[in-house]
């Protein structure tokens, strides 16, 4: 079963509808469903499929050779390519006969590169001299995100320019990853994507009866066998250099350091390098540095750092600590006294604003959002009335109009319902510059109706099954 990505299919059909040469730069980290989206997409079509691997440029180029001798029809016994230009430009000349679009995937293309780095020129050339005159789509994907953004899209690569599409494929928000299970409540759905977040990957692995989270969790994560319980270590494993200390990084943020400084410190790494390692993980999305909402990113010194991926986050959070007793086989044990309590629900608490966040974004230009909002994020600093610490769970603006949305969000079963407002409502005028301020109130269950009468017309209340609603 195929979910979501509407958008990035109809990007895809579109080049390909256009009768005329293009190619799509197609990545994302492991995971994130860049085969299964090109399987669907290519389902119905005439398809060059190649994958290369971590290998040998000669058993490349070889395995390359029998792709394009079964795509062509041509013998078994064909023999392999002498270099990529070569084969790159027989399968141009080949194109140019045909009448018939098709397309060439060519996927985990740094790993060939990696292995023979003339083959960006060498497609280059293939492209200027051949390919630009046909009307096949060529879908260039790789898993490694730098190595994409700079040698394939960067502006010193030999490819930059010939582009038609880029596709940056990221995990799916907490509305496409309910699609995984429809026979639960919405509460339990925010449970499941506070711990599981948007991966298909980790999506795909999930029992989907109602009831289940509990039993997902042990299996996955709890159990020395399951197969998610060392999945954090496996990716960096995969992806970076030097796993241990991007490791011992994320583990730092987890246990609340966001500065650079205090990351560092507590990883034990030295602070001229912590940039580098934070800036990596950025760009894998496993971790962002946040500033308050109006603040200047460049300038501000109020930035934190955080781990982005809720699955990391949890996994920081509750799995990696508890390795012993999961070892030991006491690994259910542990989660039913540590991972499923209060902690796990003020954990949710964090996660469920941001599946707020997502909510707002996506229903924005609708007529259950006040305003059309341009700029999104958090806001913390001092209230100077009060004299203290406070912050905003949701803003949102409309630079034009000068309109503010500042949202509020409780993931508890019961709790003073005036206080938690009147707290949302002393918050208006903390951020300057606005004329009209909207106010939203999210929570785990509705708010009472004395409720909703007492602030109509003034707070606008939004549940998680509010949320949930398509």
């Amino acid at each position: 079963m195929f979910i979501g990505r509407e958008h990035e299919l109809e990007t895809l059909e579109r080049m390909y509808s256009r009768n005329q040469f293009a190619m799509v730069v197609l990545y994302g980290r492991r995971r994130v469903g860049k085969t299964a989206l090109m399987d669907e997409f290519t389902k119905s079509k005439d398809t060059l499929y190649f994958t290369a691997l971590q290998q040998s440029d000669k058993l490349n180029l070889a395995d390359f050779t029998q792709e394009v001798a079964r795509f062509f029809d041509l013998p078994n016994s064909t023999p392999a390519f002498a270099d990529w230009q070569s084969a790159l430009k027989y399968v141009a000349d080949r194109a140019r006969e045909r009448s018939k679009p098709f397309v060439f995937v060519f996927d985990e293309f740094p790993y060939a590169t990696q292995a023979n780095k003339s083959l960006p020129s060498a497609l280059q050339i293939a492209i200027d001299h051949g390919f630009k005159n046909t009307n096949i789509l060529i879908i260039l994907s790789g898993s490694n995100e730098s190595f994409m953004e700079s040698e394939v899209l960067g502006s010193k690569s030999p490819l930059y320019g010939r582009r038609s599409a880029q596709i940056k494929l990221k995990p799916f928000d907490y509305l496409d990853a309910a699609e995984f299970l429809p026979n639960c409540r919405p509460e339990e759905l925010v449970n499941h994507y506070a711990t599981f977040g948007g991966t298909p990957y980790y999506l795909t692995q999930l029992e989907r009866r109602k009831g289940s989270y509990e039993r997902n969790v042990i299996n996955l994560c709890f159990d020395p066998y399951g197969l998610l319980h060392e999945e954090p270590m496996m990716l960096l494993r995969e992806e970076l250099r030097d796993p241990g200390i991007y490791y011992s990084v994320l583990q730092a943020m987890s246990n609340g350091n966001g500065t650079p400084k205090a990351i560092a410190e507590h990883a034990g790494v030295d602070q001229n390098a912590i940039s580098a390692y934070l800036k990596t993980l950025e760009g894998l999305g496993l971790a962002e540095r946040r500033v308050p909402f109006g603040d200047n990113p460049s300038k501000s010194r109020k930035g934190m750092w955080v781990i982005a991926d809720p699955f990391f986050s949890y996994w920081y959070r509750f799995v990696g600590p508890n390795a012993g007793p999961i070892e030991s086989g006491k690994g259910e044990v542990a989660a039913r006294q540590l991972a499923f309590g209060e902690a796990f629900s003020t954990y949710v608490g964090k996660q469920f604003e941001t599946v707020c966040m997502q909510w707002v974004k996506r229903v924005n230009g609708t007529d259950k959002l006040p305003l059309l909002a341009t700029h999104f994020g958090q806001w913390w600093g001092t209230n100077p009335l009060k004299k203290e610490q406070t912050d905003i769970d949701i803003v949102a603006a409309d630079q034009s109009s000068k309109a503010l949305l500042l949202g509020e969000c409780k993931w508890r079963n019961t709790f003073d319902e005036t206080e938690a407002v009147e707290a949302l409502l002393a918050r208006v005028g903390l951020i300057a510059g606005y004329r009209t301020t909207h106010l939203m109130f999210f929570s785990k269950r509705p708010v009472r109706e004395a409720t909703r009468r007492k602030y109509a017309g003034r707070v606008e209340f939004v549940s998680a099954a509010d949320i949930y609603e398509r």
